[in-house]
């Protein structure tokens, strides 16, 4: 079994990240300063889609700037993990058709703002590496139920 970062296809990588709801984006303001924030999401084909209220994360891509969008998951135990990124240019959704069709999506906000506003990630790059299952990590402790020192 291989230990080494395996490089993913973008098949694999948009496989994956359907399999999680939260991911963090990023995005770079005018003084290099990097934002990261989460955000939970659902895929719509090969897009993310988001929702946000007004504040920091609205106002980056209103100003037009790239974002990466990162989703991962993780299991200590097995001492495996996966990590996609998805960059490119971010959309508000304001066609009213598009924004109704866009609810009809599995998306459930954590938190419910009266104003938030759907947001597209259109991907122009999408990459991904994961760390293959390998042995170690795990420990198994027996437990007799007649000990009574417990």
């Amino acid at each position: 079994m291989s230990t080494e970062l395996e490089t993913l296809d973008r098949a694999t990588c948009l496989d994956l990240i359907r399999r999680v709801q939260v991911g963090r984006i990023a995005w770079a303001e005018d003084g290099g300063i990097v934002d990261v924030l989460p955000v939970n999401f659902v895929m719509d084909g090969d897009t993310p889609v988001f929702m946000t209220a007004p504040g920091s994360k609205l106002d980056a891509v209103r100003a037009g700037r790239p974002l990466t969008f990162e989703a991962d998951d993780l299991e200590p135990a097995l001492r495996s993990a996966w990590s996609v990124l998805i960059t490119g240019r971010p959309e508000i959704v304001t066609d009213p058709a598009e924004v109704e069709r866009l609810r009809t999506l599995p998306l459930i906000p954590w938190i419910h703002w009266p104003d938030a506003s759907f947001v597209r990630l259109s991907p122009h790059s999408v990459s991904g590496r994961r760390i293959p299952l390998h042995p170690g990590g795990v420990t198994v402790e027996h437990v007799d139920p007649s000990d009574d020192s417990a």
